[in-house]
């Protein structure tokens, strides 16, 4: 196939005219508002902050950033009696959890508040540790990525826990960039596959 005359540009243009379709019309942030699930009012006494990214210094990626900034939020206007921080080996020589708890700190949770969840490598592990870190206790606050809290919220209450979906609007602000779109795109098709996965695993 790939040996017939033209048959490469071809396909190098189609790739090209979906990329660019995805890029321009509101088909991903219509997918991402039904990836962001439940947008609720909080109600309960554990928030847990689920982490994305590390880099390898140990620096938080953007995405664990970001969700480390909007759990101290949810800290500041709920009162939370505990905030469980989710995130294991990011590459570098401390677990994620560490390094966000860290940055949390510096914006005025206190540590006391903290449970470091630090052994978790995916979004299953995030919800079978936490479960541990909360014998006798069922329901949490979870905060996540709008794109990333439809899978979440299914795959913790799959373990058993109850959920309050707390949302924040990620791809929702950076689509606006016309730059951060192309990441955007990246990181919604990675969430569907990850979607199918889980599916087919039974975990949501």
């Amino acid at each position: 196939m790939w040996g017939r005359p033209g048959i490469v540009p071809k396909v190098a243009v189609g790739v090209l005219a979906c990329l660019l379709l995805l890029q321009f019309s509101p088909l991903v942030p219509a997918v991402v508002s039904r990836l962001a699930d439940r947008w609720e009012e909080p109600q309960g006494e554990v928030v847990v902050v689920l982490g994305a990214d590390m880099l390898g210094d140990g620096t938080l990626g953007l995405g664990s950033y970001w969700r480390a900034v909007y759990g101290v939020r949810a800290y500041r206007k709920h009162a939370f009696r505990k905030v469980i921080v989710c995130g294991g080996d990011g590459g570098s020589s401390r677990p994620l959890a560490e390094a966000m708890s860290e940055f949390m700190q510096a914006l005025g949770v206190p540590r006391e508040a903290i449970v470091l969840e630090g052994k978790s490598r995916s979004t299953r592990e995030n919800a079978l540790f936490t479960k541990e870190l909360l014998p006798g206790e069922r329901r949490v606050v979870l905060v996540t990525s709008d794109f990333h809290m439809w899978r979440s919220r299914r795959v913790f209450e799959r373990v058993g826990l109850e959920v309050v979906s707390m949302p924040f609007p990620d791809v929702g602000k950076r689509w606006s960039g016309w730059p951060q779109r192309w990441l955007c795109i990246w990181e919604v098709g990675g969430e569907l596959v990850k979607i199918g996965y889980y599916r087919m695993k039974g975990w949501i």
